[in-house]
């Protein structure tokens, strides 16, 4: 069985499309061989910035020879429809065969459609391939009609076997396969001949090229570690910087060089991200002090002076950009100390946030009144948490974030130290944009969580106001990411945020903000809460409210079912009371989780539902509700006596661990109905001929829904 190699070679692919390309070749290409009929063992795909490569090994020689049978009309049918059935099969009428069957003679077509050489296969799909590529952004160039991301200057397409090699026909507008390629631009320029893949490999690798990304990858990360170690220092570990680089060269050449003394007192941050946005540098740490003090840089070739004249071109390239970024971080801190944090805001009221939502400086505003709002439900000083939210985007309007305005919340706590407020300040400049993901960290600090929840918030009801909320996979104001936040921020404080009464506070200051303005945004949100304390019973709850909390359930279901928790014991929690109370939410929802994994959980929910399908027929046959409490003294049997007792005993357990919110004992004690309820179905008849037995009996079974209910609602739970 054959190997195919197939070298695609042109001018320099970007790094950031060579991952997809390689993953795109290979599955163009082997579904298309086995499409036409052809199976292999195994495929690979690769890549340098001048190749994408793909062997596949095993391939069979020749697709198997198909024989299908088609049934036609029956023999006697009208001439027209035997026609057109001749014409769908390519076939005379004497190579029809006739077959009786419980209709009749019918005719029937056996087609045999012969193999194909896997050459022919090969050129067909190879060529169909390149000239469908989906390139992100591709060129057309020549006189051409093929579009390819850069020109591409030749084809290797080979079929290797014991017997040796052969080229593959394939020919894409004036470039035609060939067995050769070129190794490294300039230290191996040429062509030379390959066999197959481990020849084309190897020699490759003699001609300075390292054809594995994974592999060049590795190389780079070990050599600028060793030098780095061995000067005692550490290199900055950035995965998504290493594959980029990894994307652009073929023989990677790792260089370190120091960065001048006088930029060393930059922040890191600004060093890092400078280096890496505009140099492709890594950035190399003193562990000692944490400062930045060299960097590496790979170079695509080997040199005879070892690499100095590089280092130096690239050093004199990189003082220049680090003059930039110390001339933004001394302007900055003089306009920190010219006007304060605050005075560099002051522009913000220029930059519209969204024209249905106003400026950023409305925003701000809005942001400070909910976060002393929010201040005392998380254990923040609610002056500190104003504070903070005032001056926590105004590095926003700082000459180092419209550079890199990655940099935003990091520059504003450097800012803030040097303006001299305090640290929990500080902190929230750079925390409360926080968590940006999944797998991003959850500021801690009471006032950084309470100006990340209101800035979360705000955004939030602002967009859920003006009715722009996330449909389908559109999500252009990231709303879901920011709700997340918001759980993730409330779970791992442990803080019990009632959600609803917030939104519905919020929603109607926004109605009372959109008449008296911005101004003053905390003295409107206090007199809203004065007007819902005076005249809570006669304000409307705003339906968006109720709308937003129902967004937040379906995220935390999200949430919670990453965290291993299923879909109906969350329902189960969702329909019980103070539902907007996340951290009681998931509490609840964990222990009930944890409960039904026991043997004691899974027969009590057995039990539940018999008692439940019980009573609901019954109730359903008689039009009445049996709810007006079972009395012991009609108990005939020592089952119902003991069951009598177990829902006393449970109820008086379970009402104090609900209001202490200890689910763990109020599951303890309703697995405790696990065997009274077991042996009351074993011995007892709940439909007894005697009418007041069976109301009785009847009565008992609500108690045991009663009891369970006030736990969770069981019946969502499946099973």
């Amino acid at each position: 069985m054959p190997d195919l190699l197939i070298e695609l070679f042109s001018e320099e692919i970007p790094a950031r499309m060579q991952a997809r390309a390689r993953e795109d070749l290979k599955k163009l290409v082997t579904d298309g061989l086995v499409e036409a009929g052809l199976t292999y063992a195994s495929a690979g795909a690769f890549s340098t910035p001048r190749r994408l490569v793909l062997s596949v090994e095993g391939l069979s020689a020749e697709s198997p020879t198909l024989r299908e049978e088609r049934k036609g009309p029956k023999a006697d049918a009208p001439a027209a429809a035997i026609e057109g059935f001749l014409r769908s099969t390519g076939l005379t009428r004497d190579q029809l065969e006739t077959r009786e069957d419980k209709k009749g003679a019918v005719l029937f077509a056996v087609v045999e459609k012969p193999g194909r050489r896997a050459p022919d296969i090969v050129a067909e799909v190879l060529e169909r391939t390149i000239r469908a590529f989906p390139w992100p952004k591709s060129m057309r160039w020549g006189t051409g009609s093929l579009r390819w991301v850069r020109p591409l200057h030749s084809i290797l397409c080979l079929l290797s076997d014991e017997a040796g090699s052969q080229v593959v026909p394939v020919t894409v507008d004036q470039v035609t396969a060939v067995n050769t390629t070129e190794g490294h631009r300039f230290m191996a320029p040429g062509r030379f001949a390959v066999t197959g893949f481990d020849d084309y490999r190897a020699k490759l690798q003699r001609a300075f090229v390292m054809l594995d990304a994974a592999e060049r990858e590795q190389a780079i990360w070990h050599e600028a570690t060793t030098q780095a170690f061995a000067q005692g220092l550490e290199v900055v570990p950035d995965a998504g910087l290493l594959a980029e680089v990894a994307g652009l060269v073929e023989w990677p050449v790792v260089l370190m060089g120091p960065i001048g003394e006088e930029f060393l007192g930059l922040p890191p941050e600004v060093l890092q991200t400078s280096m890496r946005e505009h140099q492709k540098f890594f950035s190399v740490r003193n562990p000692a002090t944490g400062r930045i003090e060299k960097f590496v840089t790979v170079a695509n070739r080997e040199t005879a002076d070892h690499g100095a004249t590089i280092l130096k071109g690239n050093a004199k390239v990189l003082s220049a950009r680090l003059s930039d970024a110390r001339f933004f971080w001394e302007n900055d801190r003089r306009t920190v100390q010219t006007v304060g944090l605050e005075g560099m805001a002051a522009g913000l009221a220029h930059v519209t946030f969204h024209n249905k939502l106003g400026s950023e400086a409305d925003r701000i505003a809005r942001i400070e009144a909910l976060a002393r709002e929010i201040a005392p439900l998380v254990g923040a000083s609610p002056d500190l948490a104003a504070e903070a939210a005032r001056v926590a985007k105004a590095d926003l309007q700082s000459a180092m974030v419209g550079e890199f305005p990655e940099l935003q919340g990091t520059m504003g706590s450097y800012y803030a130290r040097a303006a001299g407020l305090p640290e929990p300040v500080a902190l929230a400049c750079k925390a409360h944009y926080q968590p940006l993901g999944p797998s991003d960290a959850v500021p801690t600090d009471p006032v950084s969580v309470a100006v990340a929840l209101a800035d979360k918030i705000d955004t939030l009801t602002g967009f859920w106001a003006i009715d722009e909320k996330p449909t389908g996979s559109k999500d252009p104001f990231a709303l879901r990411r920011a709700a997340l936040g918001v759980i993730r921020l409330v779970l791992a404080t442990h803080r019990q945020l009632p959600l609803l009464s917030l939104f519905r506070l919020i929603f109607l200051w926004r109605q009372q903000l959109s008449v008296a303005g911005h101004a003053d945004a905390y003295a409107v949100l206090v007199g809203v809460q004065v007007a819902i304390r005076r005249d809570g019973a006669t304000v409307t709850t705003p339906s968006e409210a109720a709308d937003l909390l129902t967004f937040f359930h379906d995220r935390l279901k999200v949430h919670l079912r990453e965290q291993g928790i299923r879909h109906d014991v969350i329902d189960a929690c969702l329909a019980m009371p103070g539902n907007d109370d996340l951290t009681l939410l998931v509490k609840r929802a964990e222990a009930l989780s944890a409960f039904l994994k026991t043997d004691d959980g899974t027969n009590l929910l057995q039990g539940f539902k018999r008692a439940n399908n019980i009573l609901a027929q019954a109730e359903a046959r008689d039009g009445v509700e049996y709810s007006f409490g079972a009395d012991p003294k009609f108990a005939e049997t020592d089952a119902e006596r003991a069951l009598f007792a177990a829902l006393e005993q449970a109820e008086a357990a379970i009402a104090p661990a609900m209001q202490a919110e200890d689910f763990g004992a109020a599951m303890a004690a309703m697995a405790a109905l696990r065997a009274p309820i077991d042996a009351f179905f074993d011995t007892v008849q709940v439909n007894a001929d005697n009418p007041v037995l069976r109301r009785n009996r009847l009565n008992m079974l609500h108690s045991i829904r009663a009891t369970c209910a006030s736990v969770a609602d069981l019946t969502r739970i499946e099973g």
